[in-house]
């Protein structure tokens, strides 16, 4: 039955009683206790598959070794010291600043061989790598074809569609394009969630990761290669924003911290089986099967999940709210209906209730649809979405710059993609240490600041001190991915429950702003080496600074109003009020206007 109270009244009736509610259903039923461990590990399982779709990318678009194929067939080839009677036997050791690969067909015909073009020598005297005559060049366009080297790469979308020379800004636009899908995901499937619920979305979004997932591997042409991928992006970044707030509401204030932080950890663990089934798996559409398949034992369990106890009471469905904490307690061994769900209202609420149903009081005016623009509604809360906004930006765009530039490190690309995923653990186990010691506020900018100096450090590093640059990379990383971490539950505990999706959801939309942008910011290293770092560095610095005025949570419930989250923060001692940038700064704009 929908409640007939109007939701956003509870912040002006007693919200220290309305606090005292959200710790009591802990407290009573247990902060991460069996009910709630099976849930979450469920949840956070299918978390793998984001991660495995966001990173699968990076070898669907991989570009082996390839030439111009030369017309004939091609009888010896030579390429510095290397001979062969194929290119096939050349083409591993092919590399396109060296020079070109010369071939001779079998009609005696002799071609310089380059990525995009073929030089015909004309009356070749003899066959030899360097020969000075006359030469024909024709340019390598849709009118021929290709040679790929299949020796580390057998097939990749670059392959199958010939996405080289004027056509590879197509396979580099393929990134871009998921990540724009991620954006838009974001922001839509955060909006509905708060609407509809969040399982309904959980169990949506699943089916769809595996269906379209599964899709791509089917694509018959780049255009429909690139709108399914669209179409899995949203439904994935719809997920992991979503899972995010349902393990929240979920979990008590108690292990909150870990529960947030760790789904990350699944998201690590989709980012290394992607280097694992790269390594292994070297077909891409075989590739793309096994990623999309690998948690499809998701899709037997998920529809039992329930409806978060925060959601239902948000929305007035106490009958709904009753049956799911007795099954709660039931599960974790504890005698049912020791917690009434009338009790997790405040009283006068509890007491309207009842007039409402007997028919004494009249039902208040229908619930207010709340839009993105209540995260500005007032001075302070405008303030607050502003900078965690930043933060959601530079963290994801200084962790793609830190990833996309891992490459230029040497090495095996797999295995480096693979430490990538690995480096992050012990980020969110100290960044999980330090928010439940020091705070969500005295962890992210500390971290924000350390990558920002990483990066400005690693401009004056000499370039022949490889081993101090490759360090001070991972350092900025590990920074950068503490804050990564981290700011989904900040974001989580600093709105209530009304607009918690949204909020989450609109938080990620920049980030996936900054994930787009990060593939163009490197790009700047061909106007200066280190452009990416001094941008990356700088705003990290900055956003470091500003996040020093945001509200601290630690050991705060959640709040259920918007007038409880505007509460937070404020001291009730005059003494520690003065101390509170973020009053302070509140009282200015007041008094200014």
């Amino acid at each position: 039955m929908q409640n007939p109270l109007h939701t956003g009244a509870r912040g002006a009736r007693n919200t220290c009683q309305g606090i005292m509610s959200v710790d009591r259903l802990f407290d009573e039923l247990g902060h991460f206790k069996r009910f709630q461990a099976c849930l979450y590990f469920a949840a956070v399982f299918q978390a793998i598959a984001c991660g495995i779709h966001y990173l699968a990318s990076v070898f669907l678009v991989e570009r082996p070794s390839f030439v111009c194929a030369p017309p004939g067939n091609v009888t010896d080839v030579l390429y510095g010291n290397y001979t062969g009677a194929s290119l096939e036997e050349v083409l591993p050791f092919f590399k396109p600043a060296n020079g070109p690969m010369v071939v001779r067909t079998a009609e005696g015909k002799q071609w310089e061989l380059s990525t995009c073009q073929r030089t015909q020598r004309m009356n070749p005297t003899d066959f030899t790598y360097e020969q000075l005559v006359n030469r024909t060049t024709e340019k390598c366009d849709s009118n021929y074809h290709y040679v790929y080297d299949h020796s580390e790469v057998y097939q990749s979308i670059v392959t199958d569609w010939d996405l080289v020379c004027d056509r590879e800004w197509l396979a580099k636009l393929c990134q871009p394009t998921f990540m724009m899908g991620v954006l838009v995901g974001a922001l839509v499937f955060g909006d509905i969630a708060d609407r509809v619920g969040r399982r309904r979305i959980l169990m949506i979004t699943s089916l769809c990761q595996f269906v379209f997932g599964v899709s791509v591997a089917f694509t018959g042409n780049y255009y429909l290669f690139m709108f399914i991928r669209f179409l899995l992006a949203m439904v994935s970044s719809g997920y992991l924003v979503v899972v995010f707030v349902y393990v929240t509401e979920f979990t008590g204030n108690k292990v909150r911290t870990w529960t947030s932080m760790h789904v990350h950890a699944a998201f690590a663990v989709g980012v290394m089986m992607v280097a694992v089934m790269g390594y292994l798996v070297r077909t891409w559409r075989s590739y793309q099967i096994l990623l999309s398949t690998c948690t499809s034992p998701f899709l037997f369990f998920c529809w039992k999940f329930p409806e978060t106890p925060f959601y239902l009471m948000a929305k007035g469905r106490l009958q709904e709210t009753q049956v799911l904490l007795d099954s709660i307690a039931r599960f974790n061994g504890l005698e049912p209906g020791r917690l009434k769900a009338e009790d997790l209202l405040e009283p006068e609420e509890a007491l309207l209730e009842k007039e409402v149903a007997a028919g004494v009081a009249q039902p208040a005016e229908p619930e207010k649809k709340l839009s993105i623009l209540d995260l500005f509604g007032t001075w302070r809360m405008g303030w607050r979405t502003v900078t965690v906004g930043a933060v959601w930006f530079i963290s994801s765009l200084g962790y793609y710059v830190f990833s996309l530039g891992s490459v230029n490190l040497g090495g095996n690309q797999y295995i480096n993609l693979f430490l990538a995923g690995a480096v992050e653990f012990p980020s969110y186990l100290i960044g999980c240490y330090a928010m439940d010691r020091v705070g969500r506020k005295r962890t992210c900018a500390p971290a924000l600041l350390l990558a920002g100096m990483a990066c400005m450090l690693i401009i004056v590093v000499p370039n022949d001190i490889e081993v101090l640059a490759i360090f001070l990379s991972m350092t900025g990383k590990f920074a950068i991915a503490i804050a990564f971490g981290l700011i989904y539950l900040y974001t989580c505990e600093l709105y209530p429950t009304i607009i918690r999706s949204l909020a989450v959801g609109s938080g990620s939309m920049m980030c996936r702003v900054g994930s787009v942008v990060a593939p163009f910011c490197v790009y700047l290293a061909d106007i200066w080496q280190f452009l990416p770092q001094l941008i990356v560095g700088i705003l990290a610095f900055i956003i470091g600074v500003l996040t020093l005025w945001l509200p601290e949570t630690l050991g705060e419930p959640l709040t259920s109003t918007m007038e409880e989250a505007e509460a937070l923060g404020r001291k009730k001692n005059p003494e520690e009020d003065k101390k509170d940038p973020e009053e302070g700064m509140e009282m200015n704009l007041n008094q200014s206007n």
